[in-house]
C-alpha cells in the first residue's frame, strides 16, 4: 500500500501508525502534490506494478483565490484536474489489475454545485464556496464518465464515489480567515462525526465486494450527513451525461492527459 502524500512528514505519521496497529510493514510514503502536473507526472510514471485500488481523496476546502502550479484555479485544480491526470496517467497499471477499482471522494457540497465553463479559471468571479461545490460536482461527473468509458471499452475496471457526510476533519485548514475557522470549526465538532465515521463509506466504496460501477456511497442517516455506509442518490446534475463529456474534453486539454483505451 502507498500513501501518496504531499506533506512526507504527516505521511510518515500515517504511515508509523498504520504499521502500528495492523503490523503492516509493506505501508510506503511517496511524495504527490495534486497542484502541480509535474508531480502527478512524476508520481505516476514511478509505478510499475499493477495497482488494484485507487482512492482519490485530496482536497482543498472554499480557500483564498489562489492558483496551481499550472495556473489553474486552485480548488477546481487539486480536487478535480490532479485526479484527472493521476487516473489517466495511472491507467495503464490500473488496467494490468485484475479488477481494478477508482474510488473518487465527494462531497454533500456537489449538490449546489454548477460547472462554470465559461470561467473554470476564475477570472471574471470567484467565491470561494461556490468554487468548491463545483470542484465537488466535477469529482461526481468525472466518476460517472470514467465508468461509462470503462464500460463501453469492456474493460473491468470499477469507477465509484464516496463522500463523508459531515465529518470533523482538518479540512478547514486551508482557510485562512480565523472568525470563520472559529464558527465552523465549534459546529463541526458540535454536530459531526468523527473523521474515522466520515471515512467508512471511502472504505465501503474501495473494498466490498458488491460494489458496481457509478455506485455512489455516503453515511445512511438522515440528509446524508452521518451513520454507517449506503448507496446514496447523487444530485441530478451530477448526472447528466452530456455535462460529463464536456467537462471530460476539457479536463483532457487542460492537463493533456489522454486515456488511452477509453477514447
Amino acid at each position: 500500500m502507498e500513501l501518496a502524500c504531499r506533506d512526507a512528514r504527516r505521511g510518515e505519521a500515517a504511515r508509523d501508525r498504520i504499521r502500528a496497529e495492523t503490523g503492516n510493514d509493506g505501508v510506503r510514503v511517496r511524495p504527490l502534490d495534486l497542484g502541480s502536473l509535474k508531480s502527478v507526472r512524476a508520481f505516476a510514471a514511478a509505478q510499475d506494478a499493477p495497482v488494484d485500488l485507487l482512492i482519490n481523496n485530496a482536497g482543498v476546502m472554499a480557500t483564498p483565490k489562489s492558483t496551481t502550479a499550472d495556473g489553474f484555479e486552485l480548488q477546481f485544480g487539486v480536487n478535480h484536474l490532479g485526479h484527472f491526470a493521476l487516473t489517466g496517467l495511472l491507467l495503464p497499471v490500473l488496467n494490468a489489475a485484475p479488477a481494478p477499482r477508482v474510488v473518487t471522494v465527494s462531497s454533500l457540497a456537489h449538490r449546489g454545485g454548477r460547472i462554470d465553463f465559461d470561467d473554470l479559471a476564475a477570472e471574471r468571479s470567484y467565491r470561494p464556496w461556490a468554487r468548491y461545490n463545483q470542484s465537488k460536482l466535477a469529482n461526481l461527473l468525472f466518476t460517472f464518465e470514467l465508468n461509462r468509458r470503462a464500460e463501453t471499452a469492456g474493460s473491468t475496471l470499477v469507477a465509484a464515489a464516496a463522500h463523508p457526510g459531515f465529518a470533523s476533519t482538518n479540512l478547514t485548514a486551508g482557510m485562512n480567515h480565523p472568525a470563520t475557522l472559529d464558527v465552523l470549526g465549534a459546529f463541526f465538532r458540535l454536530l459531526g462525526q468523527s473523521g474515522a465515521h466520515g471515512a467508512l463509506p471511502t472504505l465501503y466504496a474501495a473494498t466490498a465486494p458488491g460494489v458496481r460501477g457509478g455506485d455512489f456511497y455516503g453515511p445512511g442517516g438522515p440528509g446524508q450527513l452521518r451513520g454507517t455506509p449506503a448507496a446514496v442518490a447523487p444530485a441530478p446534475q451530477a448526472r447528466d451525461a452530456a455535462t460529463a463529456r464536456r467537462l471530460w474534453e476539457v479536463s483532457t486539454k487542460l492537463t493533456g492527459v489522454l486515456f488511452d483505451g477509453l477514447g
